[in-house]
């Protein structure tokens, strides 16, 4: 089984960024909170009261703030040339605490912050102590996602809606515990490369040179990361990653994401009989699973129906 604990360094460093509102800009009802592994971006968020709280990036020496400082086609970049694993780290509690503030002072009623799974991350536990400040002051809900990337993403989105139409604080905040468990996020690995240089291939390392040319399914559903089958060609892992979705029975929500993999477009083609192109989320996976699982990885992420 795949072994991945401890996806990052737990230093907080990096200020809030993200889609910050102009000082002056009103909120109605619950302002969203979360963090940059929801790989959320500006088309995404569109009109939502929705903020970004970055992780950074570091390569070496060499530290970056996510998607601030540090795009997807760079950080890809410097990865493949690097010899080491790039390392990430959660956002301070300041970091989060500023995000709320803004919230604050922008008129909202409540703040409803979903972050990364706790199991994968200790920016749960950044936003939770950057919570406990307003305690008696001002609403801030701190909730575990129990995901990741379009899974948190989607997450995040539906909650923004939800606050949109005028629910209020009890309603986002059943709607998001309701659509937890539901939420499913597989991914088709190109490369154990970076499992090997970050020491995460767990009991096998004597298969190590074997197990390079394998294409592995990962189940990162519930916020840990399994081992949901292997493929010894990525169009196996392909059709192996669709199977899961088939097998999902109905499902909502449905969002594919990847790291600049080339033949993204082949896996749409594949989906689409039963998941036409103009009813998914599409985006690009960034530095944070991107550092652990390499390049050219494909995911899927959904929610089911019931």
């Amino acid at each position: 089984m795949l072994d991945l604990p401890d996806w990052e360094r737990k230093r907080p460093t990096c200020p809030a960024w993200g889609w910050v509102r102009e000082k002056g800009d009103p909120v109605s009802g619950v302002y969203l909170v979360t963090d940059s592994s929801s790989d959320l971006t500006d088309d995404d968020v569109g009109s939502f009261d929705i903020e970004v709280v970055p992780l950074s990036i570091r390569f070496g020496d060499d530290e970056f703030t996510d998607r601030r400082d540090l795009g997807i086609d760079e950080f890809y970049r410097r990865m493949a040339d690097a010899d080491d694993l790039p390392q990430t780290a959660c956002p301070s509690p300041g970091a989060f605490a500023e995000a709320f503030q803004r919230a604050v002072d922008a008129g909202a009623d409540a703040v409803v912050c979903i972050t990364i799974s706790g199991a994968l991350s200790n920016t749960l536990q950044s936003a939770q102590t950057a919570a406990s400040g307003f305690d008696g002051r001002f609403p801030v809900h701190v909730i575990d996602s129990a995901s990741v990337s379009s899974g948190l993403g989607t997450l995040v989105l539906e909650a923004a809606r939800t606050a949109r139409e005028g629910s209020d604080l009890d309603a986002v905040l059943a709607g998001v515990a309701a659509m937890i468990p539901r939420t499913h996020v597989f991914a088709a690995l190109n490369t154990l490369e970076n499992l090997r240089k970050g020491g995460r291939i767990g009991g096998a390392k004597a298969m190590v040179g074997s197990m390079l040319s394998i294409k592995p399914l990962i189940d990162i559903t519930g916020g840990t990361v399994s081992e949901a089958g292997k493929a010894r060609t990525r169009k196996k892992a392909m059709q192996m990653l669709y199977d899961q979705m088939l097998r999902a029975g109905s499902i909502l929500h449905v969002a594919v994401m990847h790291g600049e993999a080339p033949d993204v477009e082949e896996f749409l083609d594949l989906i689409a009989p039963s998941f036409p192109r103009d009813k998914i989320r599409l985006g690009v996976l960034g530095a944070v699973i991107g550092a652990h699982g390499g390049a050219e990885i494909l995911g899927a992420s959904w929610v089911d129906a019931s």
